[in-house]
């Protein structure tokens, strides 16, 4: 399954993928993800909101066990964010029947759309919109860096924008939601664990820094003259570092849009995406708002005007302690438990219905990036923990099938 999946949307130059929401290389893993389910004898389907379903069982039963992740990826993201919890749910499902295993609840194995959110600048939209915390209205407003609105992506690949919306019934039948994924960090390869369990995501959320000046030549110019918004910027940029290493917390301009972006150019726009992450609200609100004082004194002091927007926010997720405490006594009960700045699917669904996480070791702790990595073995002992944790949960008690 690894090998099949590993050439989509994989760019040639980078050695990072590119598997953005509604485009061909997302149609391709779709294809795979339908591909695999099919293979297993699986009911496959697409919800209203484009994720996939993948059942063993009845769908209409209820209280199902469910695991799975996403498959599309950051701008030149890596190979496992996403797509290894995807791939490990059905190897576990896999070694399952191997094991003889009868489930007395429903199985499903999913695939999320749009977690990254690397398009249209909003994260885990296929999540958000089936938990209702992303409205058919709001999400009719999404647009790329080309203009294309989701709905009209949605369209061109074959998808009926109409029906995206809440979906309440459908995470009704959830009694569980387990979500597998290499550790965006290294706190397993420094305790020397293969696997961890999550006890909650970190609040985090993405601000827009529109800093406005006057375009103007380059070379004609006096530095005197000049109302130029970059440098604004970049003084921005400097104080969220300087604010998030004094709170213990995380701050990044990761993603920057200038006008007219020309070399011999002043720019008249500079527009900059804040995110930022740390273990508590209090903190992270301290840190946006005292970023947010610091490009407004800098703007003020250079003659810029300064727009600032809030396009997400995620409160902290602390994943159902009942759940937790189960997986640990199925997989031994000395499992690591630790947080992560990460936001994932299971932390949306959370709201919704009792979500968890299992991590495996990143040895690098590099995610986002080609370089993100995860040995095969503790990719297997991946996929053994998440094989126990799905018998364990489906069947109430392990080997009583």
């Amino acid at each position: 399954m690894w090998a099949d999946l590993a050439p989509i949307g994989r760019h040639a130059d980078s050695g990072g993928y590119r598997r953005h929401a509604w485009t061909g290389a997302d149609a391709d893993c779709r294809t795979w993800f339908q591909a695999e389910a099919e293979k297993r004898g699986l009911a496959y389907e697409t919800d209203r909101n484009g994720n996939q379903w993948a059942w063993l069982g009845d769908p209409e039963a209820g209280d199902a066990v469910v695991t799975g992740s996403h498959l599309d990826s950051v701008p030149d993201g890596g190979a496992f964010d996403g797509p290894l919890g995807v791939v490990s749910s059905f190897a576990a499902l896999d070694e399952l029947r191997r094991r003889g295993a009868e489930f007395s609840r429903p199985l499903a194995i999913t695939n999320f759309g749009d977690e990254e959110g690397a398009r249209f600048g909003l994260a885990c939209v296929g999540s958000r919109l089936s938990a209702g915390q992303l409205t058919k209205e709001k999400a009719y407003e999404l647009r790329d860096a080309d203009g294309i609105s989701l709905p009209q992506a949605m369209e061109a690949a074959g998808y009926d924008p109409e029906t995206i919306g809440a979906d309440p019934e459908r995470l009704s039948r959830i009694g569980a939601f387990v979500e597998l994924h290499v550790e965006q960090g290294r706190a397993l390869d420094l305790s020397g664990d293969r696997v961890g369990i999550a006890s909650a995501i970190w609040p985090h959320g993405r601000w827009r820094f529109d800093f406005r000046g006057e375009a103007n030549h380059a070379g004609t110019t006096r530095l005197a003259d000049r109302r130029d918004p970059m440098l604004t910027y970049a003084q921005t940029v400097l104080a969220a570092r300087a604010e998030a290493a004094l709170a213990g917390a995380v701050a990044t301009f990761g993603k920057i849009a200038v006008e007219p972006n020309g070399v011999n150019a002043i720019p008249s726009l500079v527009r900059g995406w804040l995110d930022s992450r740390a273990a508590d609200q209090a903190t992270l609100d301290t840190v946006v708002t005292a970023i947010e004082k610091a490009a407004r004194e800098r703007a003020d002091a250079e003659g810029i005007d300064l727009d600032v927007v809030r396009e997400s926010f995620t409160p902290v997720v602390e994943f159902e302690h009942a759940l937790r405490e189960e997986m640990n006594r199925i997989l031994g009960g000395s499992v690591p438990v630790l947080g992560t700045g990460a936001g994932h699917d299971a932390g949306i669904l959370s709201a919704a219905v009792p979500t968890a996480m299992l991590f495996v070791r990143n040895p690098t702790g590099v995610s986002h990036s080609p370089r993100e990595f995860a040995a095969e073995d503790d990719c297997v002992a991946g996929v053994l923990a998440l094989a126990d944790v799905l018998e364990g949960l489906a069947c109430g008690s392990r080997g009583t099938c």
